[in-house]
């Protein structure tokens, strides 16, 4: 073997899922094909949960640096810091779980050093992907071999394709078309038009149209497009940074092929309104590095590795269900309009506002797990303030750099499979690697952690 786990694709899920590998014990090998990482600005920040996930890594003084100047890129090309559903700019965030403003590219470099020491593997261009009993064949220039492969090259995922994924799902309704822009003369004002919206704030612009409209490129193809959706002629001098992007969603029906698995959007894509993707690949790869961990060091049965689809396609689902909405609402004409100022009046009332940011946050997710158990089990806990016996204070975050289990607790016993805190401010929480509560003080502790670890 050459590795335990070839990850493909060196973007921040395949270079998260590598270091959580690598935390597991597990030797992870990154094939990527690209030769430099890419500088295209595709997201610019991480939800509530990614955010907790990196920061029980040791990467929150990264984020929240990052986070200074991304806030300020927010507010001026948005206008607005207030999150949004179909940008109705009205949702506000949990305060008390907050998220990152970080552009990709800048995480990403975050991600490579935290990833440092793993072999990542520029330019390397996977060609052939084979799964049999005892492991995974991957073609990328010459053969390589481990006893699992995860997909994490992206929408277009070329390991999804080799190892015969179906990804049913929806076409696109709308496409667009944003970037920098630098006008000359006068512009018209950014807002909905009857054939689609023109986006503007700062030097960023967009146009969002029907999807079955023709896409022509550059400085003047933009324009025609400002043209064609506000029926004002602009003169644009500049286009760069161009992105194109649809609403178009899908998702596999099995994370999972034989030997060969997928993880961000490699199993799922949809549209990029209110920002989820990156927050729910990241997830994809806390889930799924400590299991196949778990399973390499021979803690767990093979078995144990269906728990990543049981639990992570439905949060795949949620995003789904809810960008469609957003699309929906995003679709030109006066119907839709009338709808969109019935929506923004019901994001005045505080029950809905939460609703909505809860939503997005993906902090309403709950696994179902195989023993009987009621909430807080099954959903991520918060970064928890601790205080112990001797009334020292500190984070839970502090305590989960090691990627191991966690139990917090007034008076059990050591268990020598997980990490033991002492606490004196909360009730007994057994914490799984990825952060998910696994048992909350009800039922017997043994159960929760003969079924983890």
């Amino acid at each position: 073997m050459d590795a335990d786990v070839i990850v493909v694709g060196a973007g921040p899920v395949g270079l998260f899922l590598a270091a959580e590998l690598k935390l597991a014990g597990a030797e992870p090998l990154v094939l990527e094909r690209r030769t430099t990482p890419s500088g295209e600005p595709k997201s610019r920040g991480l939800g509530a949960l990614a955010t907790e996930a990196l920061r029980r890594r040791g990467l929150g003084d990264r984020l929240a640096e990052a986070d200074v100047e991304g806030t300020k890129d927010l507010a001026r090309d948005h206008g607005s810091t207030r999150g949004h559903f179909a940008n109705i700019f009205k949702i506000t965030p949990d305060a008390s779980r907050p998220r990152t403003n970080i552009w990709q590219p800048e995480l990403e470099r975050v991600l490579a050093e935290h990833a440092e020491g793993i072999r990542v593997l520029r330019g390397h261009e996977v060609t052939a992907c084979e799964s049999d009993v005892d492991g995974v064949t991957v073609t990328a220039g010459r053969t390589w071999r481990a006893r699992y492969a995860v997909g994490c090259d992206g929408g277009r995922s070329t390991v999804r394709k080799l190892a015969g994924f179906a990804f049913p799902g929806t076409p696109a309704l709308l496409r667009t078309v944003a970037g920098q822009a630098r006008f000359a003369g006068d512009v018209p004002p950014p807002g909905r038009y009857a054939g689609g919206t023109f986006l503007r704030g700062g030097s960023m612009v967009g146009i969002t149209e029907p999807a079955s409209n023709p896409e022509p490129a550059g400085a003047a193809g933009f324009a025609a497009r400002v043209r064609r959706i506000t029926g004002t002629d602009v003169v644009v001098e500049e286009f760069r940074e161009e992105r194109r992007f649809g609403d178009q969603a899908r998702q596999v029906g099995d994370y999972r092929h034989g030997r060969v698995f997928l993880a961000g959007d490699a199993a799922h894509v949809h549209s990029p309104s209110g920002g989820q993707g990156l927050n729910l690949g990241l997830l994809d790869a806390a889930n799924l590095g400590w299991k196949l961990g778990a399973v390499l060091r021979g803690d767990k049965p093979e078995a144990f590795l269906d728990t990543y689809t049981r639990e992570r396609h439905p949060a795949g689902e949620a995003v789904l269900r809810n960008t469609r909405a957003q699309s929906a609402l995003l679709a030109p004409g006066a119907h839709v309009d009338a709808l969109r100022e019935i929506v923004a009046e019901l994001m005045d009332l505080p029950e809905a506002n939460k609703y909505f940011a809860d939503l997005l946050a993906g902090t309403g997710i709950r696994y179902d797990f195989p023993y009987p158990a009621s909430a807080p089990v099954g959903e991520h806990c918060p970064d928890l303030e601790l205080v112990d016996a001797e009334g020292r204070k500190s984070r839970l975050h502090e305590h989960t750099c090691t990627g191991r289990g966690l139990l917090l607790t007034t008076g059990h016993p050591a268990d020598p499979r997980v990490d033991v805190v002492r606490v004196t401010n909360t009730g007994p929480l057994l914490l799984r690697p990825d952060g998910v509560i696994a048992w909350a003080g009800e039922g017997p502790l043994d159960v929760a952690l003969d079924t983890w670890f």
